[in-house]
């Protein structure tokens, strides 16, 4: 009796075990395992796939999402049922003006869908208006370039004037102390901006002077200035209203320059004018000139040490200048001083030496074009066989070359910034351009907060003041559908 119940244990063992190994090979991707027993093939449930990772974040994130969702229709009930009560404090005091003004706009409801419910869409309608103003100052690359406007709007402005600024400046400089009633007689429409990586415009590192001149241009089309402008260039800043007459002279309406800056190094200025410019400078300011030329990334540490130091400094000192008696008068008054802190602190805000690393480099490098070349001059087509075989039979096809409008220089002869031989070398190679030569004046005396000079320079530019552009009504008569109609436009 003990063997033959032993042997019935051994086959039960025997046919647990198979079929613990037939449910480890199907559970493992096998197949099923015949039982020893019987030879056929036993069935299991199918099998169960484990969750991985991304299916338990994507489960914990839905149950949380319809938590927050739960959580908002409760709170919309608590501030229906306490808050928007007639009996609450806040619809007592703020019920009765909010009803008055919605009453006033409810004619706007009339421009809704009539399937639209005004709760619901006006909402939605500020929303994407407040994301379009976001990014109106998108450019097509996708930077971000900030700007100020003064004055009339673009589309009363008899005048549009775009002003790049100079080193260690920002959109806020413009020119400076201008009042916005004296832009108003002239019908002046003023645009400043801030070049990229200074103030709140995003760093482009590949810039370079045609570069600058497209931002102008795409500039002028995002504010709505669809014809011609003028440039306005202070100091360095002038060498990007230069680019502009170079680069796109059919939307530039003219140009003025006050103590316009050019390149130091420039190889056709003659030993003389470049003696008259280099002995103005005190070393220090030599050295940075040469270091930007050569060495551009130890500039870094001169600029960590003064205006990137977060530290306020007089702007002689920091950009190691010769001022004349009156632009030393100027710095020391506390207009001039609140509006040098303001616009360096605004210039630095983004903390990067890089964009004026870019700047200075620009300034001694090689700018890609002369002066010289905006001089207006005929060209003819004479390249080829065939433009010369053209000319021995008939006129050459000449045509105008060069910048085709007027160029205003102002320079102060006691500029000891940019010296007055720099202008001198302008007008040699430009000689069309007209020079305001202004006795005892410095880099920024005539310039800065000068009401008397701010109206001359306007009233040389522009002729009399005749404020801006009226718009009126008008009738135009236009061809529809064979038949002559009249359509009402508005025009300046």
């Amino acid at each position: 009796m003990k063997m033959e119940e032993m042997r019935g244990r051994v086959n039960t063992w025997r046919e647990e075990l198979a079929s613990l190994v037939e449910d480890t090979a199907i559970r493992y991707g096998g197949e099923p395992v015949m039982s020893t027993t019987t030879r056929k093939p036993v069935e299991y449930e199918p099998e169960i796939e484990k969750e991985n990772l991304k299916d338990q974040v994507t489960g914990f994130l839905k149950s949380w999402g319809e938590m927050l969702l739960e959580l908002g229709k409760g709170c919309k009930d608590i501030l229906q049922q306490t808050v928007i009560t007639e009996d609450s404090f806040i619809m007592q005091k703020l019920g009765g003006p909010v009803a008055k003004v919605s009453g006033r706009l409810r004619f706007l409801n009339e421009f809704l869908p009539e399937d639209r419910d005004p709760v619901h869409a006006w909402p939605v309608v500020f929303f994407v208006f407040i994301l379009a103003l976001s990014v109106a100052y998108c450019f097509p690359d996708g930077r971000n370039l900030a700007y100020r406007e003064l004055g009339v709007s673009a589309n009363r402005a008899r005048f549009s004037v775009i002003a790049p600024h100079s080193f260690l400046s920002s959109r806020l400089a413009g020119i400076p102390g201008v009042k916005t009633s004296l832009l108003e007689e002239f019908g002046v429409h003023l645009v400043t901006y801030d070049l990229p990586g200074f103030g709140e415009s995003d760093p482009y590192p590949s810039r370079n002077l045609n570069s600058s001149a497209s931002d102008l241009q795409d500039l002028a089309d995002s504010v709505g200035i669809s014809g011609k402008f003028w440039v306005l260039g202070y100091s360095s800043g002038s060498m990007h209203a230069w680019a502009a007459l170079k680069y796109i002279p059919n939307r530039i309406a003219g140009a003025a320059f006050f103590a316009p800056m050019i390149n130091p190094y420039e190889s056709s200025m003659t030993k003389e004018e470049m003696r008259r410019t280099w002995e103005e400078w005190l070393p220090r300011r030599k050295l940075m000139l040469c270091l930007a030329r050569r060495f551009p990334k130890l500039l870094s540490h001169f600029y960590r040490q003064t205006f990137l130091s977060g530290k306020h400094g007089r702007i002689d000192k920091w950009m190691s200048l010769l001022l004349s008696k009156k632009d030393e008068v100027l710095i020391e008054g506390p207009i001039f001083e609140e509006f040098w802190h303001r616009d360096v602190e605004e210039s630095v805000r983004q903390g990067n030496t890089k964009p004026f690393i870019e700047e200075a480099v620009l300034q001694v490098s090689n700018w890609g074009f002369s002066l010289a070349d905006l001089q207006v001059r005929k060209e003819c087509l004479r390249r080829g066989i065939l433009p010369w075989l053209r000319s021995m039979y008939s006129q050459e096809q000449c045509e105008l070359a060069g910048f085709l409008g007027p160029i205003h220089i102002w320079q102060g002869m006691e500029d000891q910034v940019v010296p007055p031989s720099m202008t001198d070398y302008i007008n040699r190679v430009l000689p069309a351009a007209v020079i305001h030569k202004l006795p005892y004046e410095g880099h920024f005396s005539y310039f800065f907060f000068c009401d008397e000079c701010h109206w001359q320079i306007f009233s040389t530019l522009f002729g009399s003041p005749q404020g801006p552009l009226e718009q009126k009504m008008e009738m135009v008569e236009a061809p529809f559908e064979g038949e002559t109609k009249e359509a009402y436009g508005i025009t300046d």
